[in-house]
């Protein structure tokens, strides 16, 4: 079958492949064939080196497909299911989610370290333990989860990742208060996302912050009441709040940098959500005195920080009641043989989300 395998971390092309195997099918698993993918930039953070991911690999886990064939033991699917790619399952029996905190369960990062692929030439992983730019692809059965027949694959593909991450945070984490101001930094997809939840959730106020004019566009008719360039949020702060910082602030870039210019536009106790997932070694500083006097609140947003089979139905719910729109996120579509376009497109800011036809 074919898949697109990065060989080594660093480098920025991936290789089209056809002689790649799905491998791992047993007892508790499924084969999957994969119909739509979306590309998200933790994809291209496991090819950087900034996420921990060892190679060779296959990207993506933003997919949804049909289910071929499923191993001994698994009853609640069957082959012909349509479902989205979990990639981040809950094992129902640990710490986290006994206490409820499904999105900490750490049972999907074991996946990680275990090959899901094989070619001639030896393993290959897939990246968190899916890898959705393939034709097929073998998983836990509780990395699969059945969608309604009225959800298209591309709509379900984003629901696996970027959607459920953004609208999450806003949500969720955030439970963004009504009349609220916010600020959202970073507006591709997740950060789209991110700002349609705090429409819903009544925000007055909300500035999307993106150095890319085409984003921002976009942030205006997801809901945004205003769209600036980075240099432009100084003003912003003093126009929306007089100065004195917004209610929330989102970080969905991944950086300190763009963490501690979040938490300087962040009120004095308000609340900063970071959402953008960074490297190991890069640290965000705070002294200990504006902690203690400013009582800002920092919460990182994993997953959308909620229980994501719940947040699965409610993004379906919404988006059926028109009040989410998906179709709109993606405005790029390639097929598999061109991924390395859909690479530059995000590389570029030019791509909210693109859906790589499998």
């Amino acid at each position: 079958m074919r898949a697109a395998v990065l060989h080594e971390i660093g480098q920025d092309k991936l290789e089209v492949l056809d002689d790649i195997e799905s491998t791992g099918f047993g007892p508790g698993r499924v084969r999957i064939r994969v119909r739509a993918t979306g590309l998200c930039h933790s994809d291209l953070s496991a090819m950087a080196g900034v996420l921990p991911q060892p190679a060779p690999f296959v990207p993506g886990h933003e997919g949804a497909g049909e289910i071929l064939e499923v191993g001994d033991g698994v009853s609640h699917l069957k082959a012909g299911d349509r479902v989205v790619v979990c990639w981040l399952p809950a094992c129902g029996a640990c710490p986290a989610c006994k206490r409820g905190q499904t999105q900490l369960c750490l049972a999907g990062f074991m996946n990680a370290g275990t090959p899901n692929f094989k070619r001639p030439g030896g393993d290959v992983f897939g990246f968190a333990g899916t890898g959705t730019f393939a034709e097929e692809v073998v998983v836990d059965a509780g990395c699969a989860v059945p969608i309604p027949d009225d959800v298209p694959f591309d709509i379900a593909a984003l629901i696996g990742c970027g959607v459920t991450t953004g609208l999450g945070a806003a949500l969720n984490t955030a439970d963004v208060a009504a009349g609220s101001s916010v600020a959202v930094i970073g507006c591709g997809g997740v950060g789209i996302s991110a700002i349609q939840g705090a429409r819903l959730k009544g925000a007055a106020e909300i500035v999307a912050v993106d150095p890319v004019a085409s984003r921002r566009e976009s942030a205006l008719k997801f809901g945004a009441t205003r769209a600036i360039s980075p240099d432009e949020l100084p003003d912003a702060k003093q126009q929306v709040t007089g100065g004195e910082g917004f209610d929330y602030v989102f970080e969905v870039v991944g950086r300190s940098a763009t963490a501690r210019t979040a938490y300087e536009n962040t009120r004095r106790g308000g609340t900063l959500v970071v959402v953008g997932a960074g490297a190991l070694d890069d640290y965000l500083q705070l002294s200990m005195f504006e902690l203690f006097f400013d009582e800002k609140r920092i919460l990182p947003s994993m997953y959308g920080g909620g229980d994501v089979l719940r947040s699965y139905e409610r993004t379906i719910a919404l988006w059926r009641a028109g009040r989410v729109d998906l179709e709109s996120l993606i405005t790029h579509r390639v097929p598999l043989a061109d991924i390395n376009e859909a690479l530059d497109q995000m590389r570029q800011g030019t791509a909210l989300r693109t859906c790589i036809e499998i």
